[in-house]
């Protein structure tokens, strides 16, 4: 869930509505060195539709891109985070297909079993609400923390019983868990930069089951305004992406085969993002 941020001047794409005609349909993702994106740029391009992958350093900058108008769509987030984005912002951004769910593991470079984690072991986690809180109950599946709450996808680092935990968390923005690797005992790392850090995702001591039909909030999405919710060529653009082999096999690939592609149908995508943004805004 990329290098420096490559976000071109002038005006976004905003493709017709039923096909690619002059313009370029912009795409924001953070990791656009990912291989399989060259191979999705070729496969549009074969339909008739000119994309530009736009690439993000951070989580945090391409829903407000999104909203914008920077960009037409982007690709980086589960519904989860596009709900905490929405409500906290006021905006409506909108999935219009799924990708893929991606576990979600804990690495170190010190030990080789979580039952070498000790008392008082610093474990680092993803400082953004939603990966926070899937983080920490990844470590709660452990033995590793024991959340007050019991454990929910709003968990937060107060609801960590520090007295009854065996670790101790502290959190840092999603790209730099990787990088205190060096300073910490164990860092919980969002996909996109497990291999950058020079891992492999079969290091992970644990990791949640992508695989759950509770993990549906945490499936990855296409997202756009919800006034191209309705956009034919944007729906193209998901269809591209899900059943081009060369796609979906790097989007494997890259994942070290611990991705699990989804072909969640819109309209249940947008149902699910309905309820988590309730649910979310009980919180605030």
């Amino acid at each position: 869930m990329g290098a420096s941020l490559t976000l071109l001047a002038g005006c976004a794409g905003g493709a017709g509505e039923s096909g690619g005609g002059d313009e370029t349909v912009k795409i924001g993702v953070v990791g656009a060195s990912d291989p399989y994106w060259a191979d999705y740029t070729e496969a549009a391009a074969e339909e008739g539709i000119s994309i530009e992958v736009v690439d993000f350093a951070e989580y945090t900058q391409p829903n407000p891109a999104l909203t914008n108008g920077d960009i037409d769509i982007n690709q980086f987030q589960h519904l989860v985070y596009l709900a905490d984005y929405n409500v906290s912002s006021g905006e409506d951004l909108t999935p219009i297909g799924a990708t893929a769910i991606y576990p979600l593991g804990l690495y170190s470079t010190k030990v080789t079993d979580i039952a070498d984690l000790g008392k008082g072991d610093t474990v680092a986690i993803p400082n953004d609400a939603s990966n926070l809180a899937r983080a920490l109950l990844v470590l709660e599946s452990a033995d590793l923390v024991t959340l007050k709450d019991g454990g929910s996808i709003f968990s937060t680092l107060d609801d960590v019983d520090t007295d009854k935990s065996k670790v101790t968390v502290t959190a840092l923005e999603a790209s730099l868990t990787a990088t205190s690797l060096p300073d910490v005992d164990a860092a919980i790392i969002n996909n996109d930069f497990v291999e950058k850090a020079g891992l492999k995702f079969e290091d992970a001591l644990i990791k949640d089951d992508p695989s759950d039909e509770s993990a549906l909030p945490y499936v990855n999405v296409f997202a756009t305004r919800a006034e191209d919710a309705d956009n034919e060529t944007y729906a193209k653009l998901v269809e591209i992406f899900q059943t081009t082999k060369a796609v979906t096999d790097g989007v494997l690939e890259v994942s070290g085969g611990s991705a699990e592609l989804a072909t969640t149908p819109a309209a249940d995508l947008q149902e699910a993002l309905a309820t988590v943004e309730e649910d979310t805004a009980a919180q605030k």
